[in-house]
């Protein structure tokens, strides 16, 4: 092994919430983590992009648990205003994508400044590598070789992967579900819904519209976030924006009235793994021994009960400490 490769505890591939979990907690523990990530920032599908002077939130539109750890862990982001119990408005009596989150025992939790505040409050004294995807794991005498976009390479005795499903092919076998979103942007007379979020009964296109803009106390316009459901998604995965982001406004439009149909502005994200597929899931991270000495552990919302933002913390907290149980 040449001088050059740079030496650490732990590798962490994929700065989602389950990779920064663990990190956070190898951390707290006194492990050397260093996280690298393809994407230019923190959070994975805990995204907030900022359009026309407000954040708006285009994956998760909030999170939601029950676990005690995860609740005060969502909770305590200094310097950021929560809104406990958002959406506290829920429109229609269509199916949401994850059903528990408005049972008794769920609290749901909003922020003014956008979801990925939670991320980046994991993500605070950790060394993270944006804009580095890995290009190769190889095995090394004690360990593992990472070689990242750019030439940079890195060893470890173990590495972390928590990344979605398509993006290793060691999780092959986990199934993923792909959301096609659009975020509208209306001037601030438009009609104002009078829900938090809606999850329409009788749409096969549309799975839920978040208003967004109601995590605000005075924003500067309505913003909405429509996503298509997993179906319809599949189906037009690939195919140009031009041709999918219509058929969603004009859907949202049929549920909502005509003027969303003339947004002020509009943009397009395409969530090629949006959620774990349920029948995928498993109940801890996985602990793989491999030739040389080293380990990788699989982890992310698959490896933890319930799926969610939720899943993916314990998942992440659990690789964690599953990597102190085998030392």
């Amino acid at each position: 092994m040449t001088n050059d490769v740079e030496r650490h505890d732990v590798l962490v591939v994929g700065a989602g919430i389950s990779g920064l979990a663990c990190a956070h907690a190898l951390a707290g523990r006194g492990r050397r983590a260093v996280v690298f990530e393809r994407s230019r920032g923190v959070g994975g599908r805990c995204a907030t992009r900022r359009v026309a002077g407000q954040p708006v939130d285009h994956g998760a539109a909030f999170l939601h648990g029950s676990d005690a750890s995860f609740l005060a862990a969502i909770r305590g982001i200094a310097g950021e205003t929560v809104l406990d119990g958002w959406p506290r408005k829920v429109g229609g009596a269509g199916a949401p994508c994850s059903p528990k989150a408005f049972t008794p025992r769920e609290r749901r939790v909003a922020y003014a400044g956008g979801v990925t505040a939670f991320p980046k409050s994991l993500a605070q004294g950790l060394d993270v590598r944006l804009a580095s995807g890995v290009e190769s794991l190889a095995p090394a005498p004690g360990g593992i070789v990472l070689r990242a976009e750019g030439g940079a390479s890195a060893f470890a005795p173990s590495v972390v992967l928590a990344v979605p499903p398509p993006s290793g092919r060691l999780l092959g076998m986990i199934g993923s579900q792909a959301c096609l979103t659009v975020l509208a942007g209306f001037p601030p007379e438009a009609s104002r819904p009078p829900w938090d979020i809606a999850y329409p009964e009788d749409s096969s296109i549309v799975q839920m519209i978040s208003h967004d803009s109601s995590k605000r106390a005075a924003p500067p316009g309505i913003v909405l976030v429509i996503q298509a459901r997993p179906c319809w998604s599949r189906v037009n995965l690939n195919a140009p924006e031009s041709t999918w982001m219509p058929g969603l406004l004009d859907e949202a439009a049929r549920l909502l009235g005509l003027w969303v149909k003339r947004p002020s502005w509009s943009q397009a994200h395409r969530w090629r793994f949006a959620r774990s597929d349920s029948s995928s899931e498993l109940t801890r991270p996985v602990s793989l021994r491999v030739r040389g000495g080293g380990r990788v552990i699989l982890t992310g919302e698959a490896f933890a009960p319930g799926g969610g933002l939720e899943a993916s913390w314990l998942a992440g907290n659990a690789a964690a400490a599953r990597l102190f149980e085998e030392e």
